[in-house]
């Protein structure tokens, strides 16, 4: 469901494990759950994933078109 997020992860080289870190979770599986869309994210976690990426809550979970080749400014 979170297509975006995937894409923009896997772009920067982050890890699931260091997606759940990033959040607080004890393993890389409740990450990938809410990535996969079978779980909703808090704002709270909206926000620190936005902070990590230095991109807008929108521009992650939103209809935004993630860039797959050329260059990414992140605006």
């Amino acid at each position: 469901m979170y297509d975006n997020l995937k894409k923009l992860r896997i772009d920067r080289g982050v890890t699931l494990l260091q997606m759940s870190k990033l959040l607080g979770y004890n393993s890389p599986n409740a990450y990938s759950r809410k990535e996969k869309g079978e779980r909703k994210f808090t704002l709270n976690e909206a926000r620190k994933i936005s902070k990590y990426f230095s991109l807008s809550i929108e521009k992650i979970f939103f209809d935004f078109r993630y860039p797959t080749m050329g260059n990414w400014s992140g605006t």
